[in-house]
């Protein structure tokens, strides 16, 4: 549940940067749908449960990581750096926590 969410706050964090970081609203609204929809993407292709390119533990990892630090590099941008500190301690401790159960039922 709690990676769920994290999930989710990552996908609205780089929509919320997508359209803030921008001052024309074009690219503002292009930015805010394809930057969630490229990471929905690249998760689904390498990091999900069924994921379409099968990859090891690492692989997943890299895709989870860039994901995680892309959302926290976003809330640097905008200028609210504690929402990134704390979002980058619980997307690693959920993590972490996610890559040991995964190991274990391997």
């Amino acid at each position: 549940m709690v990676r769920f969410a994290t999930g989710l706050f990552a996908l609205f964090t780089l929509a919320l940067w997508g359209y803030l970081a921008w001052l024309f609203p074009w690219p503002a609204i292009a930015f805010m749908i394809g930057a969630p929809l490229f990471a929905i993407v690249v998760w689904a292709l390498f990091r999900a449960p069924q994921a379409i390119i099968a990859t090891d533990a690492v692989g997943k990892a890299i895709v989870e990581i860039a994901v995680m630090g892309a959302a926290t590099a976003a809330w640097f941008q905008l200028g609210y750096p504690i929402v990134g500190v704390v979002f980058a301690l619980v997307a690693a401790v959920v993590g972490v926590l996610t890559f040991r159960r995964e190991a274990r039922a391997d």
